[in-house]
């Protein structure tokens, strides 16, 4: 038997929050012209994606898209790619997103990656985040701050109809 999911946000609510979070990266980054949107691959590149979109609509600002690949269950089994390579991170104002935060694992190690190259500033953002830290890594902009339980598992679809669910 299948275990119960709950919708806890449908699509049109992701896209508020998407147009929101948008907001508060211009916001967190006054003054500059150019943002490098990182995705942790597969839904945090989803969601890079559709936030570049957004940047790239509101006036003085351009992006760059990087895609970080890494593997979840182990992110030190195997090297991080970038794809395209780093060369754009030079210097770079760099936005560093994926889909749910809960150990800070995934992303702990994404950060360490990526403040190998020479930085500007690196900002982390977030879609859910479900507050189980086992690392000491916190998103800076964050779509929707959810209280689960272990045991409970959140699912993120993007596709034509977004939707997060728990289960």
């Amino acid at each position: 038997m299948a275990a119960e999911r709950t919708v806890v946000l449908e699509h049109e609510r992701i896209q508020r929050k998407l147009a929101r979070m948008a907001l508060q990266v211009v916001e967190h980054h006054p003054g500059e012209k150019h943002l490098v949107i990182v995705g942790v691959m597969p839904r945090g590149a989803v969601l890079a994606r559709r936030l570049k979109k957004l940047l790239d609509e509101m006036p003085g600002i351009t992006t760059g898209l990087v895609e970080l690949t890494l593997p979840k269950d182990g992110p030190l089994d195997a090297p991080v790619q970038l794809k395209p390579a780093g060369q754009m991170l030079q210097g770079a104002a760099v936005v560093l997103v994926d889909d749910v935060l809960m150990s800070g694992r995934t992303l702990m190690h994404a950060a360490s990656h990526l403040v190998k190259h020479p930085l500007k500033q690196l900002t982390t953002v977030v879609l859910v985040d479900r507050m189980h830290r086992a690392f000491p890594i916190r998103a800076d902009i964050v779509g929707l701050t959810l209280s689960t339980t272990m045991q409970e598992h959140i699912s993120v679809e993007m596709g034509r109809k977004d939707t997060v669910y728990l289960s």
